[in-house]
């Protein structure tokens, strides 16, 4: 056995019955709470992602679907009698949604070369473009958290997450034509609704007042809704389950907005006084900003 650190006999084992002890703490509870394999969500996930976006061969798709089908069976399985579903029906459920899922996704993918004029190909979207990604599993995460599989969808979603940096909740309904430009900081609580041809922008936050009694409010709607057409810019920090804005508006950058706001409205912080110098000899009682 090699040398252990000076000392170490004397704590292994009371420090490995400690950790080994169940008690009533979270951390042991969530230990006697059989869960899905968080490796295995996401190859799952990444595997459907791809027959969705991309697969069209039909031989190719009768080998997928059955395997994809079974193996999301299996991840199911530790989760069936926690969340009260049939893994074998919902797998079936899930199967035959996903012509719809890939029909909304190719009205995203539209909908981010219509609005993003650096695009070149509806290919270069599919491939390169973070917010077609997460935009893809979130559809999928979505239809399974409607099933009630709640935990392999809260997988995808914080895959996706990581993967991008826009973070959407699987209980978020989002519409058809939906375009996220950049992505990275985005944030959608899990009772946000977003309409059809909305556009939002990196550091968007669409997420809830806190009122530090979590469960208390669960169930409610606590995140904004996005009618038709909106527009949000970088930034924009928009709270709370009253907050409608209104079809068509535009929200500028850095608003923070917490009340409904009517549609066609523009919503804009007024732009600070600026002061411009040239390079020449400053005012000797003028700052000195060396950037």
């Amino acid at each position: 056995m090699p040398n252990r650190p000076d000392g170490l006999d004397d704590v292994l084992e009371p420090t490995i019955r400690a950790l080994a002890a169940s008690g009533d703490d979270a951390l042991s509870k969530a230990a006697a709470e059989v869960c899905v394999d968080w490796g295995e969500a996401v190859e799952w996930t990444e595997r459907v992602k791809q027959v969705v976006l991309r697969e069209r061969r039909p031989d190719v798709l009768r080998a997928e679907i059955p395997a994809l089908a079974e193996r999301l069976q299996r991840l199911l399985a530790g989760v069936s009698a926690l969340e009260e579903i049939d893994p074998a029906a919902l797998a079936a459920r899930f199967v035959s949604g996903l012509p719809a899922i890939r029909a909304s996704l190719a009205e995203d993918v539209e909908a981010a070369f219509e609005g993003d004029p650096a695009a070149r190909s509806f290919a270069e979207i599919v491939v390169a473009y973070p917010s077609i990604h997460a935009i893809a599993i979130h559809r999928l995460a979505h239809a399974l958290f409607g099933m009630g599989a709640r935990v392999l969808s809260r997988i995808m979603a914080e895959h996706a997450h990581a993967r991008t940096g826009i973070d959407i909740h699987p209980g978020a309904t989002i519409g058809r034509r939906f375009f996220v430009d950049h992505g990275t900081g985005v944030v959608i609580g899990e009772t946000a609704v977003i309409g059809d041809r909305v556009q939002i922008y990196q550091g968007v936050t669409l997420g809830a007042l806190s009122p530090r009694r979590g469960q208390q409010v669960r169930g409610t709607k606590r995140h904004p809704t996005l009618e038709d057409d909106v527009t949000v810019y970088a930034g924009a920090t928009i709270l709370g389950g009253d907050t409608v804005i209104g079809r068509g508006s535009v929200i500028g950058g850095n608003v923070w907005l917490t009340r409904p706001v009517p549609a066609d409205s523009r919503v804009v912080i007024e732009l600070p006084r600026l002061s411009v110098r040239g390079s020449g000899p400053s005012d000797p009682g003028a700052p000195d900003w060396d950037i």
